[in-house]
């Protein structure tokens, strides 16, 4: 996995926790959900990235 990839899927965890964070302390249930899905779409990414360099080596 590369130092950008790692940095997006970090960056998408991050973004993620913030928006379920701020939805939380706002009520708001739509961004909590945003939030979620964002921190799962970093973990996708970075398990697809896991597995390519699992296949690479």
């Amino acid at each position: 996995m590369g130092a950008a990839d790692k940095a997006e899927n970090t960056a998408d965890k991050l973004k993620g926790q913030a928006k379920e964070t701020a939805g939380k302390a706002t009520g708001n249930k739509r961004l909590q959900a945003e939030g979620k899905a964002d921190q799962a779409k970093g973990d996708v990414k970075q398990a697809g990235e896991h597995a390519k360099d699992a296949i690479k080596h």
